[in-house]
């Protein structure tokens, strides 16, 4: 935001996680594409890991569907089904059977009620309309200079920020269960784990840099509100 004509300062909070940001999404697409031109050296497609892995763990009415985009993958709770892109459906790469093994790791976690993931998707609803809502109340308070409203978009975008927040054990408990799982299941050699960690790592990195940015975004605006008394 600008007061007059003058820089506002408090942008230079949220400086280093646009930095950060744009290198963990350079991380994690060249550290995808390096590995995607991998083999693994049984030959195994994500769609062979993730459906071997659900299966061995129970999981058997869990569908294994192709989705559109790029890095689009994802396992949805709400319907019970685990989506992969189609670089990861039907490639036997390292990268993968990497991030399908990911994916499952998620199916795993919701079977097993993994407490972290059980309050990410109970706060869904309301970090999401935070999100969208927060910066209505926050731009509206500055404009007609009312605390109340700006304290709301607050308010609102902290349920963001928690969300964000709360993602981070769950992803980086589904990337250890993912290497075990795939060790455990004799799906990739032992040489080739190093690897599928590497894409698992970069892939963390985008989460790390989502949660710090929002952190930073939302200290940014205490300092805007502190300002306005």
């Amino acid at each position: 935001m600008f007061y007059g004509y003058g820089f506002d300062s408090t942008f230079l909070l949220i400086l280093p996680a646009i930095i950060f940001a744009a290198y963990a999404q350079s991380k994690v697409t060249s550290t995808f594409n390096k590995y995607l031109q991998v083999r693994n050296s049984y030959g195994h497609t994500g769609y062979a890991v993730a459906r071997r892995i659900l299966d061995v763990n129970g999981l058997q009415d869990v569908p294994v569907e192709l989705v559109k985009g790029r890095l689009s993958d994802h396992y949805d709770p709400r319907t019970r089904v685990l989506r992969l892109s189609q670089d990861v459906y039907s490639s036997n790469s390292l990268a993968s059977v990497g991030v399908a093994a990911h994916e499952c790791g998620h199916a795993i976690q919701h079977s097993e009620g993994y407490a972290p993931l059980i309050i990410r998707n109970a706060i869904v609803p309301v970090a999401s309309f935070g999100s969208q809502a927060a910066w209505l109340f926050i731009i509206a308070g500055f404009i007609f200079s009312w605390g109340n409203l700006i304290d709301i978009g607050i308010l609102l975008f902290s349920a963001a920020v928690a969300f964000q927040v709360i993602t981070l054990p769950v992803e980086f408990n589904a990337s250890s269960r993912a290497i075990a799982l795939l060790e455990g299941n004799g799906l990739v050699a032992s040489d080739e784990l190093g690897p599928a960690k590497e894409v698992l790592k970069a892939a963390a990195l985008t989460y790390v840099a989502a949660a710090f940015s929002a952190i930073m975004q939302l200290v940014r605006l205490l300092v805007l509100r502190g300002r306005r008394d």
